[in-house]
């Protein structure tokens, strides 16, 4: 059995008014259970479509899907309660995945009703958003009230407060100011868990991870470590992806 979070050969065809388009194209990916994957790629590259697949989310064409060995597809939410509880998380935009009329803590406490997870779970999101840097004084707020990293935050925080071995990020750093980002990629650097990001920021797939994986035209054309993608870029859509971004110039 392989241990860790595993997508084997995977295709995710769109059928679409009669024509079929190929989003992710034999693609395999393995985040081990202490793994840092980065996984780059321009816009429509198949990032987070593939994303989805690995979160259960789309079903797949061809392929398969499995964490520790067993099959994921996906479900209700009964029947992935297992999945959910070991795999979390962190969308690109917070502040359209909180509800506006939860406080902060309700934000992180209902994932943990929803899943069974046992214990006091208004205790449970109290470490959770301590963990990252929010205190009592946040508990009461609403998603209105904070700033975009405060969200981001929250966000992360929700997808911690039930202890997942696999977090899942997509963009989490995108559109924040260099001392934001920064906040975040410290809280993300910090976690016991496996993290697989996605972002097209190389820069701060460095920061955080040792692998990346660069996706093309829905196939992973490049795989290696984190500097040594950065240092180098075998293939041509790598170094462009370099060369587009003015802070590694």
């Amino acid at each position: 059995m392989t241990a860790g979070l595993v997508c084997s050969n995977v295709t995710r065809r769109h059928d679409l008014h009669g024509s079929s388009r190929t989003a992710v194209d034999g693609v395999s990916v393995a985040l081990s259970p202490s793994g840092r994957v980065g996984l780059v790629g321009e816009s429509g590259s198949g990032k987070t479509t593939l994303l989805r697949v690995l979160l259960a989310l789309t079903e797949v064409s061809d392929g398969t899907v499995q964490l520790d060995g067993r099959t994921v597809r996906p479900g209700s939410t009964r029947s992935l309660r297992w999945f959910r509880r070991r795999v979390q998380y962190v969308p690109q935009d917070p502040a359209t995945s909180l509800d506006p009329r939860r406080s902060v803590l309700d934000s992180v406490a209902t994932p943990l009703r929803l899943l069974g997870v046992d214990g006091d779970h208004r205790a449970k999101a109290s470490a959770a958003l301590t963990a990252v840097g929010l205190d009592a004084r946040y508990l009461a707020r609403r998603p209105t009230e904070l700033s975009g990293g405060q969200n981001q935050r929250v966000a992360i925080a929700r997808a911690l407060a039930c202890e997942p071995q696999y977090l899942l990020a997509d963009e989490p750093v995108s559109g924040l100011d260099p001392d934001l980002r920064e906040q975040i990629l410290s809280v993300l650097a910090a976690l016991p868990s496996a993290v697989l990001m996605v972002s097209h920021d190389l820069s701060a797939v460095v920061r955080l991870c040792t692998e990346v994986m660069v996706m093309h035209d829905g196939k992973i054309i490049e795989t290696g470590s984190a500097q040594g993608i950065l240092t180098e870029p075998q293939h041509e859509h790598t170094r462009d992806l370099i060369d587009a971004i003015p802070r590694l110039a």
